[in-house]
């Protein structure tokens, strides 16, 4: 239901309180309400506010919280801003600032924190007043739907504020998506809707920071504007008369060769003089700052020749170099991509490549964000400081697709009946409006993302079995099903019962009213009257206008590329997602349904496949774990350069980066130093699994009796101590692991070991045969022999990853396994040290340690071997000896090496497959 006027009149003035109050507490707004309450009864009648919605309401807008982020800067940065700030006057950044506190009713919390990252970015871009040449490169990483259009665009205010005379924005490959950016930036910085008119003249349409109550329209230009053609257009720029010296100018442009060419062009043939030992156009004096959105799509050069890169790589670098004077900042929720540029490649014609050189900034995201963590949960991991955190239940399991739409097909494919699992999410997508009507939330836009197929002649066959199916429901509510006895508002009841009641339960939000049926039903028909289905691809004339639907669009949206690339898609409820892909930067630019969702987050529903499923906790463990690393090397004051090079030797980055933008046939490097290898895939083949049994049991015999072996009093495991390196290795030629276990490839392992031999390290080694003793009540004991030693077999549950030729656990090494050979004063202490580091706490770190304690505590000759053997009933086998999984604690090192791997086009076309999309 609508909130009342006095509601609304004790929200405002609650909100006119608070908005300067940078410590927002339970008690203040407690105190806050009881006062609007007294004004409210001054003017109308108070019984008409509903108290507790009221605080609910203040809380989810002031009790947020966000980090400070990290750094790595480069070996050249030079502090301007600091004895520059008192003397610039900050009134685009002042307007932006009101705007955000006035009409977006950010907390002062959260705006405190912009200010100082955008600070933080612009005092290591250069001082835009300095004369002489200069060019600086950096890169913002964020997380998918979290915010960094609205760093950026304080970022931009600031720059335009400290001297900045020409702003170029790089919004992506898509029309709808550069207008969407545009869009953005007319409310968070010109101040006028360009739509209508693209100068700042006072008969413009105001919008935004413009509209703002006694604001006047600052001096700002732009020659483009956010209609859906609105791109630069060479036709209008040359019958411009646009002063930069006088007025900054905002451009905001496709990641097209050809708009990127045009607008060099005339920016050269305006502003730039030929300079006399290159005969190239250079512009002076007009500082320019380059915002490459999404900078890991379309701006990394994937060709092996660097003196004949991509297309778009070649333009972005090209305008960068016709500048004496620039700055290029790139973001991205995906970063790791671009670490893999190559830092040294720079031609006469091209200029530098795009390596973020100067600084890479790692934006935090706000406690109310739900990011991967959260929507999938993480599975504990020792090694990278990471503790278990459960997801959201809001994915549901699709199982029934195949005979719909086939895993592969081509552009010609005809999809057969909608499958119940995509007619059950249509009709959640009913209900989820419906709520929100409920809820007071009639006027916001909702949005289902249907996301099943690459092309674009299916998912135009796609939009209309939903529209048929759209229109089918719409019809049954509105007059009912006759004699049937399948009545739909019977079915969106049952649905509401078993689904929505639960969910909303589980996820137990104080801010979400607990609703019941009979509010709901109500609002169905209105709900479901206003949903609209639209193709968003690049041949479809489809837009999601949010802008002109004051009232609240119901949109289901079908795409692909579109949809998985910046776009927001508003009030995004429902997501059916059947579109697989491998690629780490692709499938976290697919998760659409991260971001915010406030008082709503219980109607949100994932329909999704388990494959997806598990390849989302995959990457999210090694995206968590880098940035891990990221602040890791922060605290030691690492450069980019130095970070780059630890990603691209870090088992991890094998797991997230899209090998395409490494470069096809590319010799890679890994180096283990300070991380830990586990095996978690294992073959589906008896007999290389009793071979691999028989290479490890004899290996034991080798290494002679036991130093410690299982009594009441010693503990369950055999322990071995001082096994030379050179056995752990000719045991890891022997041994074969899965194709698949990247980051325990015993070859890869062995060499890694055997160059660090010849440095006199991981010389003596520590061997474990773990066997569990402590079954838990009513579990039935399991052992089993590996050579002569009798263990008990460990249960390890298969992973939805798991196929035909895989069995995939998600985690082998128990977390306080990795301090076994330690003394239990030493892993009391270490575990302290942990509590202190994924707290507040930081430890003083030095160069080469670790990030974890346990390997931080043993020196660079020592090694630690763990073999787990596990119950092959998991794999589905019932006659067969155990599996034995193995894991391997490294420590740090000052004088690591790193082993070589070369991925092909073969392995790559077969691992991936074709991602190519409209």
């Amino acid at each position: 239901m609508s909130h009342s006027l006095e509601y609304e009149q004790a929200l405002d003035f609650s909100l006119s309180i608070l908005k300067h109050n940078d410590d927002v507490t339970d008690e203040v707004i407690r105190a806050t309400v009881d006062l609007a309450i007294k004004m409210v009864s001054l003017q109308g009648n108070a019984d008409n506010v509903d108290l507790e919605a009221l605080s609910r309401d203040l809380q989810s807008r002031f009790n947020v919280r966000i980090g400070t982020g990290t750094i790595l800067d480069g070996n050249d940065r030079r502090d301007w801003l600091p004895e520059k700030r008192d003397h610039i006057e900050w009134s685009f950044w002042k307007r932006y600032e009101r705007y955000l506190r006035e009409e977006k009713h950010w907390s002062p919390r959260i705006i405190r924190r912009v200010d100082e990252l955008t600070d933080k970015v612009l005092e290591r871009l250069e001082d835009p007043i300095r004369s002489g040449s200069w060019d600086r490169r950096g890169m913002v990483a964020g997380q998918v739907q979290s915010g960094k259009t609205a760093n950026y665009t304080g970022l931009i205010c600031k720059a335009a504020d400290a001297g900045y005379r020409l702003i170029v924005v790089l919004a992506g490959m898509h029309n709808n998506l550069r207008s969407q950016t545009q869009l953005r930036l007319d409310e968070g910085f010109l101040g006028y809707n360009t739509r209508y008119r693209m100068t700042f003249d006072q008969s413009n349409l105001r919008v935004g920071v413009g509209a703002l109550r006694g604001e006047k329209l600052h001096p700002v230009q732009s020659l483009t504007h956010s209609e859906d053609a609105g791109d630069f257009k060479l036709t209008i720029a040359k019958h411009s008369s646009i002063d930069l010296s006088a007025v900054p100018l905002l451009l905001v442009v496709k990641k097209q060769g050809s708009i990127l060419r045009n607008l060099n062009r005339w920016l050269t043939g305006r502003y730039g003089e030929k300079d006399t030992k290159t005969q190239r156009l250079i512009i002076h004096d007009v500082p320019l700052l380059l915002i490459d959105d999404e900078c890991d799509n379309a701006s990394i050069n994937t060709r092996d020749e660097d003196t004949n890169p991509t297309t778009i790589n070649a333009r972005i670098r090209e305008l960068l170099h016709s500048f004496a004077q620039s700055s290029y900042v790139g973001y991205t929720a995906t970063p790791f991509a671009n670490i893999f540029i190559n830092l040294n490649t720079s031609t006469e014609q091209h200029g530098d490549e795009l390596f973020p050189r100067d600084f890479i900034i790692n934006l935090p995201a706000p406690d109310n964000y739900i990011g991967p963590v959260r929507f999938f949960g993480l599975s504990a991991d020792p090694e990278a400081g990471l503790e278990a955190q459960t997801g959201l239940p809001v994915i549901r399991y699709v199982e029934d697709y195949e005979d719909w739409i086939a895993d592969k097909h081509k552009t010609d494919y005809v999809p057969g009946i909608l499958p119940f699992s995509l007619k059950k999410a249509l009709k959640s997508f009913i209900i989820s409006c419906a709520v929100r009507m409920a809820r007071g939330q009639e006027r916001e836009h909702n949005s289902m993302l249907v996301h099943v197929t690459r092309f674009t002649e299916v998912q135009n066959k796609v939009r209309t079995q939903i529209d048929q199916e759209v229109r089918s429901l719409r019809q049954r509510l509105r007059y009912g099903d006759g004699a049937s006895p399948d009545h739909l508002i019977s079915e969106l009841e049952r649905l509401w019962n078993e689904d929505f009641v639960p969910t909303t339960e589980a996820i137990d939000d104080p801010e979400v009213p607990k609703n019941t049926w009979q509010e709901i039903k109500v609002y169905l028909e209105p709900a479901i009257q206003k949903i609209q289905v639209k193709t968003i691809n690049g041949k479809a004339k489809d837009l999601l206008d949010y802008v002109e639907n004051l009232d609240g669009l119901n949109v289901i949206a079908i795409g692909g590329d579109k949809l998985s690339r910046g776009l927001t898609l508003e009030g995004l409820t429902i997501s059916y997602y059947l579109r697989a892909s491998k690629m780490y930067d692709t499938l976290m630019q697919m998760g659409r349904w991260f971001g915010y969702r406030p008082k709503y987050l219980d109607l949100c529903r994932l329909y999704t496949t388990d494959e997806l499923v598990e390849w989302y906790k995959h990457i999210t463990v090694a995206s968590e774990e880098l940035r891990q690393e990221f602040d890791y090397m922060a605290m030691l004051d690492k450069t980019p350069a130095e970070f780059g090079l630890k990603v691209r030797t870090h088992p991890a980055g094998l797991a997230i980066s899209n090998v395409g933008k490494i470069r096809d046939g590319k010799t890679l490097r890994v180096s283990y130093a300070g991380s830990i290898s586990e095996t978690v895939a294992f073959y589906k083949d008896p007999l290389k699994n009793r071979r691999n049994l028989e290479k490890f049991a004899q290996f034991l015999e080798e290494c002679g009796k036991p130093n410690v072996a299982p009594t009441a009093s010693s503990g369950d495991d055999y322990i071995w101590n001082n096994i030379h390196g050179t056995d752990i290795v000719k045991l890891l030629k022997n041994v074969e692991t899965h194709r698949d276990s990247l980051r325990a490839n015993s070859k890869l392992l062995a060499d890694y070991i055997n160059a660090q031999l010849a440095k006199d390290e991981l010389r003596s080694w520590t061997v474990v045969l773990k066997s569990k003793r402590n079954f838990k009540p009513g579990e039935t004991p399991i052992y089993g022999n590996i050579g002569e030693y009798k263990t008990g077999l460990y249960t390890r549950k298969s992973s939805k990853a798991s196929n035909l030729d895989r069995y995939s656990i998600q985690r082998l090494v128990s977390p306080v396994d990795e301090g076994i050979d330690l003394s239990e004063e030493v892993r009391k202490r270490l575990r302290e040290e942990m509590k202190q580091e994924n707290g507040t706490a930081q430890k003083q770190v030095v160069e080469g340690e670790p990030s974890n304690p346990f390997r931080r505590e043993r020196s660079p000759d020592r090694g630690l071997l763990l073999i787990y053997p596990l119950d092959p009933q998991d794999a589905g086998w019932s006659s067969e000896p155990p599996i034995l999984g193995f894991a391997i604690s490294f420590p740090g090192s000052t004088n690591a090496s790193s082993v070589e791997y070369r991925v092909n086009n073969v392995y790559y076309s077969e691992e991936f497959g074709d991602e190519k999309e409209e």
